[in-house]
């Protein structure tokens, strides 16, 4: 019983470590860092870490095509109802292309057009803060599975 409930903590450990680290990075250095996608991306970088949706190349690609699509729509067409389904539609498309399919980036285009962001916001905090979040991830799965070789081992002198 126990166990379970550790293995239920550890990708919420994970995910608070990372949500605290990006926005104390930001306040220290000014860059914008953190956005709403990225709290269910902590679910499936950390939750779980072996489905083909939390590789790095479908959370930073993921991140930014949807992201630059939005952009895209925004300052093309401006905003409306048709830019937001459309940029999400597309999307969907470009991710699927790219084979970066990260279903938390669907609602990139989505806050990109409701915010009126300009083009930096593709750098930070998408590009800046969707790196990072990859390597807290690949730092809590390389602690995570360096726990697990120590317990099998102890395990295993004990027996």
């Amino acid at each position: 019983m126990i166990n379970r409930i550790i293995r239920f903590l550890w990708p919420a450990i994970g995910a608070f470590a990372a949500v605290l680290i990006l926005f104390l990075f930001e306040n220290t250095t000014g860059l914008a860092l953190l956005m709403a996608p990225f709290g269910a991306s902590c679910v499936i970088v950390f939750a779980l870490p072996d489905s083909p949706l939390a590789k790095p190349r479908n959370v930073i690609g993921g991140h930014v095509i949807s992201t630059f699509t939005g952009l895209a729509f925004l300052h093309a067409f401006g905003q409306h109802a048709w830019t937001l389904a459309a940029a999400v539609a597309l999307s969907i498309v470009l991710m699927q292309v790219t084979k970066t399919i990260h279903p938390p980036a669907g609602a990139d285009p989505l806050v990109v057009i409701l915010a009126g962001a300009g083009w930096s916001f593709l750098l930070t905090p998408v590009l800046a803060g969707a790196l990072l979040l990859v390597g807290l991830s690949a730092a809590y799965r390389f602690v995570l599975q360096s726990s697990q070789i120590q317990q099998t081992k102890a395990s295993a002198d004990s027996k």
